[in-house]
């Protein structure tokens, strides 16, 4: 058995979750990718991917070992780029995903500028909210926002942090009144950003007071620019980060409410593969990040 060639199989079947992906990616028959795959089996003496026709997953004792597989591999990697200065450059494709709004109103108008300062650079850019795995899904950065980041062996860059506001259309207010209190919640039309940590229970808090509000929401939508629409349109009122209505309310498209009321925050940050050396490519974009956020 050729062990490096085996270890490499491992990774690339759990990475795509695939023998055949594997296969086509390592320019491997069939055949071959399930032999070294028996005999790393074999020489680990536990079952690392159970398997059937139509599915396969890691099995336990399969994801410890690509944990300390993916190091050994990495540390490979590293080792051969040491012996190649030239290649420290930024350069090659860089596959990023990021939350659709906060791209679109803070990034996509840079994001030109950053490909021109590295040509050598191609982004593959996906505009998604819902949270990815980075290592099974191909990607080497994550924009992702959290209330609170959860414990991971992921690197974790922090860009910013975006404070929340009620608002509402001025119509809106007009017709059915401002709350006054976060109590006042219970009898409005509240609409709830689904994949928000707190779309359930807002939060609110006043010299040391604290208070909940359970959201009963007719309309529940997984994007803040639907949100954003359905704010102008007047259907309703929403907890929204700021950034995202700050010209809205500026314009007076949109009012505040409970202004003297602190809410939650969501911090924003760069998420990227646990290395000791982090590739040029994903520096420079993690370095862009900052820059723009800053």
């Amino acid at each position: 058995m050729d062990r490096l060639t085996a270890l490499q199989v491992f990774s690339y079947v759990a990475k795509f979750n695939s023998f055949a992906e594997a296969g086509r990616r390592l320019s491997l028959s069939p055949a071959a990718i399930s032999k070294n795959i028996a005999e790393l089996e074999a020489h680990a003496g536990a079952r690392l991917i159970s398997r059937t026709t139509r599915r396969m997953a890691l099995t336990e004792e399969g994801h410890i070992y690509l944990e300390h597989v993916t190091r050994a591999l990495d540390a490979l990697t590293e080792a051969d780029q040491a012996l190649h200065p030239i290649k420290t450059a930024p350069s090659g494709m860089l596959r990023v995903t990021a939350p659709m709004t906060v791209t679109l109103t803070r990034l996509s108008k840079a994001i030109p500028q950053f490909l021109s300062r590295y040509p050598e650079i191609k982004l593959d850019l996906h505009l998604d909210d819902r949270r990815v795995d980075l290592v099974r899904e191909g990607f080497d950065l994550a924009i992702r926002g959290s209330d609170k980041l959860e414990d991971s062996s992921l690197i974790a860059r922090k860009l910013t942090v975006m404070t929340h506001v009620l608002c509402a259309a001025p119509a809106y207010f007009e017709k059915h009144g401002k709350p006054q209190t976060p109590s006042d919640l219970k009898t409005l039309n509240c609409i709830r950003f689904s994949l928000s940590g707190h779309a359930d229970v807002w939060e609110f808090s006043k010299d040391g007071q604290t208070e909940k509000v359970a959201i009963d929401a007719q309309y529940s939508v997984a994007s803040s620019l639907a949100i954003r629409d359905a704010l102008r349109a007047g259907f309703g009122l929403s907890l929204v980060p700021y950034p995202y209505v700050e010209n809205d309310l500026r314009e007076g498209r949109l009012q505040s409410a409970l202004d003297g009321w602190s809410t939650v925050k969501t911090t924003l940050y760069a998420i990227y593969p646990s290395r000791q050396h982090v590739a040029p490519k994903i520096r420079a974009f993690v370095d862009f990040l900052i820059e723009e956020f800053s």
